[in-house]
């Protein structure tokens, strides 16, 4: 909150100490659902790379090279698709046309019938060979055309439009494939998505299964296959700067694809997303002339080797760990998704404090459906997360790698679209069926729906947020601050934010830098800093209700150390961003500053600041979210903060400590010169400082009027109101003694804490000096043979807000909307050194939104904040976002 010294650290056992090993804000108990198993298939020890699915079979494509069909019924083998020379890396169907397209590590694509399940097309790449592995393919309906991406970095498509029957005029017929020779690798060593990025140990064992497995049930031998090639003017060579390992379609034609309100992002114009090597994903207008590249999604961490797409919303499932999601239509980043790499069924960390700990899970599939995004991972997990980005299941499917997933309905006879079937395949040779529930809502109940959970999850991270004890200047804590710090950032980053931390002074904790961008079709957006800090003030065993340190809700109020200062209001802005970036109707740049100082008072704050200047940006006006209303029922504004300066006055003799009884009245005692001077500066509450009123701001008529309505609406009077808000002061807060202390003892030092609270218009480095030269002189003036040392230790300046200024009535405005009552306009008598320091670094306005009320104890035993203030909080930074990006 304000600027203080904290309080003494209390002696603490370890079981009073919150523990975190990680910090988890998605999970819900009463959502955690894992899926239960259905049946398993298994059919020769040979990876399953690919799978899809149609009403009537499960295909599974192989590391042995063929394809296994699954009747679905009994699940029993029904066939099995020879042809293909090397390992099926993708399969896909088209129900429609009863086909069945495979992309193999041949360089071939090939298309089969769904109904006779026997071979009708093999579609060549162009130059053959030199392509490489086919990674990826997808095939559109709208525009009759199989589109796949290859390992040497090319995309290549198909017009299958003019094909009715394989006897098309212009095809090219060959002899059986089996009499074909196997595609030669292509020069160098080929990395392989699935084999190369296991662990070393696995590898020479997965390679000798690559070579020696693949014996197929029979096919039939001598059958002619037409054979297609894909001309020259099909291909787009080096698309990407790496392998293309994933495609999606948009609109998705899959199962459970689009709904008809999103049917298109544009018009009736398809979109193919590609996913690459080189960490992006790229968004190309495909059209009858071919591919037009219209943008590249950067910012993924490690190889994208999964996408899907729906309802305008990009899902891409990384090597790193994590899955981006994208909006297509604004290019913007929403969220970021941490898969779970641990080992244990229980509800999964969807952030950790370890910022590694994700980074070795490959997300290796994506499956979507109604809303819920499924994940195959690395570890042999999967992954499933809802509609509002809460994961809801976590659960071992494979033994080994767990490489490929489809979604299905449940059965040919059951179509009933609260149910569907998710099908896993992996390393170890197995495919799982898992029956699921779709999320039948209405986009009414949905919209509503999505608002109650995103309540609910803001309540969820300030428990974790909460229960890092972030204690600042208590050295067995300086951990904690650094979780705490790091927590954030991560919460912040899958938020949607570029997030890091600002490198510091050792020693001083690392303030939390987090941009969030607005729709990028905003040209010419503002751009707003947000400031907060994430250091708390140690919290006493003694006159709490409950654990300091673990967030407790009790009669609508939520208790805990930090909960109203200052982690509830951090919390209370980043989500009302992410529910506009939810909404895409973030159109503005929010650039949030949280720091790890502010109780100790902003220690290497200003320095950081300074130096991080150009990577913080340009700064339109500043926010900030740290006091209080004058009382519990109406809103208020903040307006206005005095400054202060500390000072240490210490005086002191050669002598040791004395006994009064021998000594007394033979030395000037180091106490009788303190008082005097104390007495010399202050007469009642008349500060005698020279020239210290002279800057002073008087009083306006306005400002009168205002006090006045202040005093009839709390009660509180006027005078006393405009004495602690708008008038100078001076405390004095202790005398400390040399000595036991004892009543017989004469100090041989005493030394004592007092500060100024300053106002407009007075000069902090003035008033400091003067302040100093005032206790010199007066202690002159005793002649005192004793030794004096004045020191200022720390000052802030006073902050003055412009009412009349456009972001204050915007604020002001929003408040109204919100609780629909105009908010009080009152002044604080503390101190926040970061505010007018911020406001002088970056030339803008500042605003101060106070978000609790006045019993919210902050500094006290049993803080709290309502839970009413902190969502209506989030909505009133929600409509003060969306009005000011409209100017």
């Amino acid at each position: 909150m304000y600027e203080t010294s904290p309080e003494s650290s209390p002696k603490m056992e370890p079981s009073d100490i919150a523990q975190h090993e990680t910090y988890d804000i998605d999970v819900e108990t009463s959502i955690f659902s894992n899926p239960e198993l259905l049946h398993t298939l298994h059919y020769k020890e040979a990876s399953v790379l690919s799978i899809a699915a149609d009403a009537s079979y499960i295909y599974s494509g192989s590391q042995a090279k063929d394809i296994f069909v699954w009747d679905r019924r009994n699940f029993q083998l029904k066939a099995t698709l020879s042809g293909h020379t090397e390992s099926v890396l993708a399969l896909e169907t088209s129900e429609e046309r009863g086909w069945l397209f495979s992309a193999s590590g041949d360089s071939t694509v090939r298309i089969w019938s769904t109904t006779k399940l026997s071979p009708l097309y093999i579609i060549f790449p162009h130059l053959d060979t030199d392509s490489g592995d086919i990674y990826s393919l997808t095939y559109s309906p709208t525009l009759s055309r199989i589109y796949f991406g290859c390992q040497d970095t090319s995309i290549q498509w198909f017009d299958l439009s003019p094909i009715t029957s394989p006897s098309h005029d212009g095809l090219k017929v060959s002899t059986s494939l089996t009499d074909r020779p196997p595609t030669p690798l292509t020069p160098g060593k080929r990395f392989h998505k699935f084999f190369d990025s296991v662990p070393q140990s696995m590898r020479s064992i997965i390679s000798h299964r690559r070579q020696t497995s693949g014996d197929s049930l029979p096919s039939q031998p001598g059958e002619s296959i037409p054979e297609l090639r894909v001309p020259q003017e099909n291909v787009i060579p080096s698309a990407h700067y790496g392998y293309v390992y994933s495609m999606a379609l948009s609109p998705s034609h899959l199962f459970s694809g689009d709904t008809a309100h999103h049917s298109h992002i544009h018009g009736s114009e398809v979109y193919l997303l590609t996913g690459s090597g080189d960490e992006t994903v790229k968004m190309w207008l495909a059209t009858k002339e071919g591919l037009e590249e219209k943008y590249t999604f950067s910012g993924a961490e490690g190889a994208v080797l999964s996408l899907v797409v729906r309802n305008g919303t990009l899902y891409a499932g990384c090597q790193d760990g994590n899955v981006k999601v994208y909006d297509l239509e604004t290019k913007t980043l929403l969220r970021t998704l941490l898969v779970d790499s641990s080992n244990h069924a229980s509800a999964p960390t969807s952030i950790s404090n370890n910022e590694t700990s994700h980074k070795s899970t490959d997300v290796l599939s994506l499956s979507m459906v109604g809303g819920d995004l499924y994940a195959c991972l690395g570890n042999g997990w999967c992954q499933r997360w809802n509609s509002n980005f809460q994961t809801t299941a976590h659960w071992k499917s494979h033994d080994r790698i767990a490489l490929s997933c489809v979604i299905t309905c449940l059965s040919d006879v059951d179509t009933n679209p609260a149910r569907a079937l998710f099908v896993t395949g992996g390393a170890d040779a197995h495919i799982k069926l898992w029956p699921i529930d779709v999320p039948q809502k209405s986009g009414h109940t949905r919209a509503v729906e999505g608002e109650l959970k995103a309540q609910h999850d803001l309540q969820v991270a300030l428990a974790e947020f909460v229960g890092i004890p972030s204690i600042v200047n208590v050295e067995s804590h300086r951990e904690s601050c650094r979780q705490a710090a790091l927590w954030l950032k991560l919460l912040l980053s899958q938020l949607g934010a570029e997030a890091t931390l600002l490198s510091t002074e050792p020693g001083i904790n690392p303030p939390v830098l987090a941009t969030f961008r607005g729709n990028e079709e905003c040209k010419s957006r503002p751009r707003l800093l947000f400031y907060g800090h994430y250091d708390v003030i140690p919290a006493r065993k003694t006159g709490w209700d409950s654990d300091p340190f673990t967030l407790s809700g009790r009669n609508g109020y939520l208790y805990g150390r930090g909960v109203s200062d200052n982690k509830g209001p951090i919390l209370a802005v980043a989500f009302a961003i992410s529910e506009l970036r939810r909404k895409v109707a973030l159109d503005l740049d929010i650039v949030m500053l949280v720091e790890g100082e502010e109780e100790a008072g902003s220690r290497g704050f200003e320095d950081t600041v300074r130096k991080h200047k150009d990577q913080i940006g340009h700064v339109d006006a500043i926010l900030i979210s740290n006091s209080y209303w004058i009382g519990e029922d109406i809103p208020c504004i903040t307006y206005g903060l005095r400054g202060v300066i500390h000072a240490n006055v210490e005086i002191s003799n050669s002598h040791p400590d004395l006994h009064s009884g021998v000594e007394g009245g033979g030395v000037v005692e180091p106490m009788f010169d303190l008082v005097n001077i104390l007495n010399s500066i202050s007469q009642g509450s008349r500060i005698l400082i020279p020239n210290f009123y002279d800057n002073v701001r008087q009083q306006s008529d306005d400002e009168r009027s205002l006090y006045k309505h202040l005093e009839e609406v709390t009660g509180q009077s006027a005078q006393y109101l405009a004495a602690k808000w708008r008038e100078p002061s001076l405390s004095i807060h202790s005398v400390k003694t040399s000595g036991p202390g004892n009543r017989t003892v004469i100090p041989s030092s005493v030394a004592t804490q007092l500060s100024v609270r300053i106002v407009p218009d007075q000069d902090l480095s003035q008033i400091a000096e003067n302040l100093k030269e005032h206790i010199e002189d007066s202690f002159k003036k005793l002649n005192s043979p004793n030794n004096l040392k004045v020191s200022i230790d720390k000052a802030a300046d006073w902050w003055l807000g412009n009412l009349d200024g456009r972001w204050f009535q915007e604020l002001e405005h929003a408040i109204e909307e919100e609780w629909g009552k105009k908010p009080l306009r009152i002044r604080e008598g503390g101190s926040i050194p970061s505010v007018p320091f911020l406001e002088k670094t970056f030339g803008c306005p500042a605003l101060h939104f106070p978000l609790g009320q006045s019993s919210d104890q902050a500094h006290l035993a049993n803080e709290r904040l309502s839970v009413n203030n902190l969502l209506k909080g989030k909505a009133v930074l929600e409509r003060f976002f969306r009005n000011v990006a409209q100017w």
